[in-house]
């Protein structure tokens, strides 16, 4: 349903400019997060180096088509030493009461946490925590973009051990809340994934866009049940507006799937994996507009960046399907 831009792949390793010691000859850019502030487009990127170690790197447009990359590493002031991080990944930007915040998956030792950043005028970044909630190991961290009944909201997907010798991963989809966003409490599981369809593992995309329909969410499914390859796709769902744990709506086929040859043949093949989304017009009162056009950014088989376009209404329409035999 969405539809790819003619400029795809957006953004690849030859956009990234060289940048000593770390990023020379870059061997990828995925997973960005997104945002519009103060008339131009952002994204955060995720540069994987020739190491395999992973660094943020910022880049810029007018018109959310023709980015422009900065040559410098992100760095954020105030990183505890201890206890050590190895990789910082897949950022999430929302903005809240005027800040920019940015959610980010965090590799220690022997588990993924969430870190949060927040900058107020993308030249300098502040560490704010890792977050302490209710799970230890957790990933796809996305923060609401306004308090809801008096609190911060924020989506995650805690990481459960599977099959013995296998990665932990994660089929469900949950709901937290926080007074201060450092601590924060599991409220509820939003939805789990759907075994043998295309999104048996889950997690949130891009932070959730205000509507006067509900709070529309953007996320990936793994289609796991094929022998030679787990497919990585995007769902849609809807939330209620006062009560975030209700899920309103959510879509029965994918919206976006791997099918060119930049989302097939890469790092890791058939990777479709939103991140980041900017909604062109808003009213006055914050609610995204039906005919609004969201602009998604995706990573492509973990090596390159996509770019695929719909309107508020079309997103809200593909999460109203009937839903049939894959459940709710």
């Amino acid at each position: 349903m969405l539809q790819r831009h003619s400029a795809n792949p957006i953004l690849t390793r030859k956009s990234i400019p060289d940048v000593p010691p770390h990023l020379i000859d870059v061997s990828s850019v995925y997973n960005p997060g997104a945002i519009f502030w103060k008339g131009k487009h952002y994204l955060m990127l995720r540069t994987q180096a020739r190491s395999r170690e992973t660094f943020f790197m910022l880049a810029e447009s007018d018109d959310g088509v023709d980015f422009k990359v900065q040559p410098k590493e992100i760095k954020f002031s105030n990183i505890p030493e201890h206890p050590k991080a190895f990789h910082y990944y897949d950022p999430r930007m929302t903005i809240i009461d005027g800040r920019c915040y940015i959610m980010f998956a965090v590799d220690f030792e022997d588990f993924c946490s969430l870190g949060l950043a927040v900058t107020d005028d993308f030249e300098h970044f502040e560490f704010v925590c890792y977050t302490k909630g209710t799970y230890l190991d957790t990933r796809n961290g996305v923060l609401f973009p306004e308090k809801v009944n008096g609190k911060y909201l924020c989506l995650e997907r805690p990481n459960l051990a599977q099959e013995e010798g296998n990665p932990t991963s994660g089929d469900t989809i949950t709901l937290s809340s926080s007074d201060d966003l450092i601590n924060w409490e599991h409220q509820s599981n939003i939805i789990s994934g759907r075994w043998r369809f295309w999104d048996e593992r889950i997690g949130a995309g891009p932070p959730p866009i205000k509507t006067r329909e509900g709070w529309l969410v953007v996320y990936h499914g793994v289609a796991t049940h094929f022998s030679s390859s787990n497919i990585y796709q995007a769902g849609v769902l809807l939330l209620d507006l006062n009560d975030p744990s209700k899920v309103l709506a959510r879509s029965r086929h994918n919206i976006l799937e791997p099918r060119e040859d930049y989302e097939t043949i890469g790092q890791v093949a058939n990777v479709v994996f939103p991140s980041g989304a900017i909604v062109s017009d808003y009213d006055n009162e914050g609610f995204a507009l039906p005919d609004a056009e969201v602009k998604i950014y995706y990573g492509a088989a973990d090596t390159s960046i996509g770019l695929a376009t719909a309107t508020i209404s079309e997103l809200i329409l593909a999460s109203q399907e009937p839903s049939g035999n894959p459940g709710s």
